[in-house]
């Protein structure tokens, strides 16, 4: 379960709205943004400015000044280079699956998000998104995953239509009682389901924190 202390938040977002907007919200539940800066060598600099343990989590934007191309994206990926251990959640206007990829191999491989604008509205959703990437979960935007099983259909060939559904869920960051529940079977099925789906895939053993991660990867990387 996601934690429910407060956290220490630094945001970057060029928009001011935006910017303005994701402060008030993280504050109205209880987290601080120790910074809020609008393009990427700011981002940098206020992550160093909170010392070698930084915040619990930085929020930042792919696209921002000056070029408006992946500036943000390239410093999440040097921060987390520089600091594996650093979650790190990336909004992105759009799906773009090779900013999502690299961002979900970096690092140590936990405390990663990729999501879309769009999931800042779903207020709870995105707040609970955060405080799972900052206990070291993985999040990835539903969106990402609908269009990798639309698009991608060389990975799952071997899969059954249950696999494929199973597989869905676990890279929406669903736990395998959720996933039970929403496909109205047994724990004991979905796990079974699951072993199966590591196997078809070539995926080799992990303890169950990674297992998700790798499913995920399996996608992005085919």
């Amino acid at each position: 379960m996601p934690t429910d202390r407060p956290l220490r938040v630094v945001l970057a977002e060029d928009s001011v709205l935006l910017r303005d907007g994701l402060t008030g919200l993280l504050t109205r539940f209880g987290h601080e943004v120790v910074a809020a800066v609008g393009d990427a060598d700011a981002l940098l600099t206020a992550v160093a400015a909170q010392g070698p343990d930084g915040p619990d989590v930085v929020v930042t934007d792919v696209r921002m000044p000056p070029g408006f191309q992946d500036e943000g994206l390239h410093a999440a990926l040097q921060l987390r280079a520089e600091r594996p251990g650093l979650p790190v959640l990336v909004l992105s206007q759009y799906v773009q699956r090779a900013y999502a990829a690299e961002l979900l191999d970096s690092g140590d491989g936990t405390g990663v998000g990729y999501l879309l604008k769009d999931r800042v509205g779903q207020v709870e959703q995105f707040v609970d998104a955060l405080r799972d990437v900052a206990d070291g979960g993985t999040v990835v935007d539903p969106e990402v995953v609908r269009q990798l099983l639309r698009r991608r259909r060389d990975p799952l060939a071997r899969l059954t239509a249950r696999e494929r559904e199973v597989l869905a869920l676990i890279a929406e960051g669903k736990s395998n009682g959720a996933i039970a529940r929403a496909l109205v079977v047994s724990d004991a099925a979905v796990g079974k389901h699951i072993g199966s789906i590591l196997t078809k895939l070539d995926l080799p053993p992990a303890d169950d924190a990674h297992r998700r991660v790798l499913a995920v990867l399996a996608y992005l990387r085919a």
